[in-house]
């Protein structure tokens, strides 16, 4: 395995991080999920949607070696400080631990919102030790520059794949301000660039080689995968052995993703 490739010290954590992050929401069983921690993964996103089949795993992970594995998971809605103090809280007793990791708001602008409240009870459970870093995922890339410039955020989780490779204009820029973690998801736009697009020759990608591209970005600290079983677990932690991306590999994988967004 390629160790410098895909281990890295997490400062903002405290705790090093197998930079392909197990999404637990996708249909993984019990048995894919030991396979994977067994494998290294410790990065796990947790939602309290499509993950009762993966959750009795998780937490006798997490309570046999507190210590190694990075949760993260958040509430279900956080309009309100209230909401915010009230997920924190539930998530912890669901999946009985002392404390999560990355407590972060869903879809900033969606279904969370960014008010003084929400920040003012996000700094206080930071400050209680009930979590350790504060997050977001967002699809606004000009707002998440600005979080990434001017805000109390510890992560911020975006969209960044071949198809769509903005943050590198938009976010990517302004990291250097605050140094925020960086977890990248749908690295295969959601399936799409693992088909092929009309009038294309050229070699097709696999889901590791999604993966890949993320990961050979030295500014994405972790990207998420989803499997649904073990099979495509196991496939997308062999296909990480090659490493990050050669220059060759590089130019037809940006080449071929632009042909994808279109």
């Amino acid at each position: 395995m390629a160790t410098d490739f895909l281990n890295k010290p997490v400062e903002r954590l405290g705790k090093p991080v197998f930079r392909l992050g197990l999404a637990c929401n996708y249909g993984i069983d019990e048995a894919a999920f030991e396979v994977g921690i067994e494998r290294g993964m410790n990065y796990l996103f947790w939602s309290p949607f499509r993950t009762s089949a993966v959750t009795p795993a998780l937490k006798r992970a997490i309570a046999r070696d507190r210590e190694r594995y990075v949760l993260a998971c958040g509430p279900t809605v956080a309009w309100f400080g209230g909401n915010v103090r009230r997920g924190c809280e539930s998530l912890l007793r669901r999946l009985g631990t002392d404390y999560i990791d990355v407590f972060q708001l869903y879809w900033l602008g969606v279904s969370s919102a960014w008010t003084d409240a929400v920040r003012d009870e996000l700094l206080k459970l930071r400050e209680e030790g009930k979590v350790r870093a504060l997050g977001v995922s967002i699809h606004d890339r000009v707002r998440a520059g600005r979080l990434a410039e001017d805000s109390p955020l510890d992560l911020l989780m975006i969209r960044y794949n071949l198809a769509h490779p903005g943050a590198e204009r938009d976010i990517f820029p302004k990291l250097a301000v605050r140094n925020p973690m960086v977890v990248a998801y749908t690295a295969t736009s959601w399936g799409k660039l693992l088909r092929r697009p009309k009038g294309w020759q050229g070699p097709l990608l696999t889901a590791a080689d999604c993966y890949r591209f993320c990961l050979s970005n030295p500014l994405v600290d972790v990207t998420l995968t989803g499997p649904k079983n073990r099979r495509e677990l196991e496939e997308n932690l062999d296909g990480l052995e090659r490493g990050p991306l050669s220059a060759e590999e590089s130019h037809w994988m940006r080449e071929f993703g632009s042909i994808v967004h279109g």
